[in-house]
């Protein structure tokens, strides 16, 4: 396995408007990371933790304010910034409205097909769409040719994979791809990309606030409070072991009909204050950086 995606020191400032001195909010925080061929790192965090804001970035909708992020070659070489949508796609949140409703689905894998130089002919494009489809389980001949109101929740965002998928991606950036979805179809669209993700060897950054399905969908672990990253390490460990206050509370706050009561056995010392909030846990090292490193 080799790094794919290195995030440096992400930054990420907005000037709120109002006021004379022009205040500024901080959404990422010297936020750093790297993205593996064949894992998943999962984000985790409250609503406003910044965790959108990174994949705005990341599939460079946003510029950030200061950091770096490099996009390397299977022989670690720096690919390109010209290149860099060929690798990198993004799957919103909402595959109501990522999809235009005046196009047909087999117009939304093609047109990427084109543009990034996947198919030379209409024959060829023809052929990759029907591919793409097959390989997000929509096989189904006729549904190329209808439109994106005439497709359930789970087929719409299966559709938004299969586009994510056309320029030939290596880093897929999913932005809470099922927590707009029926929970009775959540699971199959979170086995389909498990499964693409083998099959194509691709690195996923799993963006939710879902601590369960962080834990079976990913490798590693980030939780994200107020743009800071407070604690990061292997899945299991961070769910089942959290060490910082954040974490906790975010355990304590997942429905658990075994857990009754768990919520209240976090004490005062657990609360989160600005001491608490400047550091971070690193479950690989065992250590506590910021005002408690050391």
């Amino acid at each position: 396995m080799s790094a794919i995606l290195e995030v440096h020191d992400l930054t990420k400032d907005y000037r709120l408007r109002g006021g004379l001195r022009r205040p500024v909010l901080r959404a990422v925080d010297q936020v750093s990371f790297t993205l593996t061929e064949g894992r998943t790192l999962a984000l985790v965090g409250e609503s406003g933790s910044g965790k959108s804001t990174i994949a705005r970035i990341l599939a460079r909708l946003e510029k950030p304010t200061a950091g770096r992020v490099v996009l390397r070659a299977p022989d670690g070489t720096q690919v390109p910034g010209r290149f860099y949508r060929d690798y990198v796609q993004m799957v919103f949140q909402d595959p109501f409205a990522s999809l235009n409703p005046f196009h047909t689905i087999a117009h939304h894998i093609a047109r990427p097909l084109r543009l990034h130089g996947r198919a030379r002919d209409r024959a060829q494009t023809a052929l990759l769409v029907d591919q793409l489809l097959e390989r997000v389980s929509l096989a189904e001949p006729a549904l190329a040719r209808r439109r994106p109101h005439e497709l359930s929740g789970g087929q719409r965002q299966r559709v938004a994979i299969a586009r994510a998928l056309a320029p030939g991606a290596r880093v897929v950036v999913a932005d809470e791809p099922v927590s707009m979805l029926d929970v009775s179809i959540r699971l199959d669209v979170l086995k389909l990309l498990a499964r693409l993700q083998r099959e194509e060897n691709l690195a996923v950054l799993y963006i939710t606030h879902d601590l369960a399905t962080a834990r079976h969908f990913s490798d590693e672990i980030l939780v994200l409070y107020r743009g800071r990253v407070v604690e990061r390490g292997p899945a299991d460990e961070v769910i089942l072991a959290p060490r910082h206050p954040y974490t906790k509370l975010l355990a304590a706050a997942s429905p658990d009909p075994l857990a009754r009561g768990r919520a209240e056995q976090i004490g005062a010392e657990d609360e989160i204050d600005a001491a608490s909030a400047a550091t971070a846990y690193d479950h690989y090292t065992g250590r506590w950086t910021g005002l408690q490193a050391g």
